[in-house]
């Protein structure tokens, strides 16, 4: 492979993850070093699963990708080895996922990312990674939403029953 060629090959990779961390909803930059090849295997797995790409990139290429899509705060973050989490949906799933994970495999440690567009801390994903997913979320404002109806229900069927008992006495 030519020099021209190999340094064609490696803008599209840039461009494709600039794409990527623009079009994300979240993307969590974390240090894999002394995770066994069966936790990393897991861990895409259940990454996959919910729909989240995770890829071990080189950082000069990581840089210019976040420098080129104006997240230069991040530039400082990628030092060692290092995987990125992409998801384009969901913005906490990544984060609980990753966060969860790290508890049973104390050699993971998120280094930071980019939440809705911003760069966020290692804190502010923490935050993020003990919310509800999604689906928790929407069944909760399901319950809240339903809750004078079935209120109002009851109140209704309460003032029935006494009118049935006034009536039968």
């Amino acid at each position: 492979m030519s020099k021209a060629n190999v340094i064609a090959k490696k803008e599209e990779i840039v461009n494709d993850i600039t794409k990527k961390f623009q079009d994300a909803e979240a993307v969590i930059v974390f240090d894999y070093r002394g995770l066994t090849v069966e936790q990393v295997t897991e861990l895409r797995k259940q990454l996959r699963e919910s729909g989240i790409e995770m890829r071990v990139l080189k950082n000069t290429m990581l840089r210019r990708a976040a420098e080129a899509a104006e997240l230069s705060e991040l530039v400082d973050i990628f030092k060692g080895p290092t995987a990125v989490a992409f998801s384009n949906e969901e913005v906490v799933a990544p984060a609980k996922i990753i966060a969860e994970f790290a508890k049973t495999a104390e050699a993971l440690e998120i280094k930071g990312g980019v939440l809705e567009g911003k760069v966020a801390s290692v804190e502010q994903i923490n935050k993020i990674a003990k919310l509800p997913s999604r689906d928790g979320l929407l069944s909760m404002l399901l319950s809240v939403l339903q809750a004078p109806i079935r209120n109002t229900a009851l109140a209704i069927k309460a003032v029935a029953e006494k009118k049935e008992e006034e009536e039968a006495a």
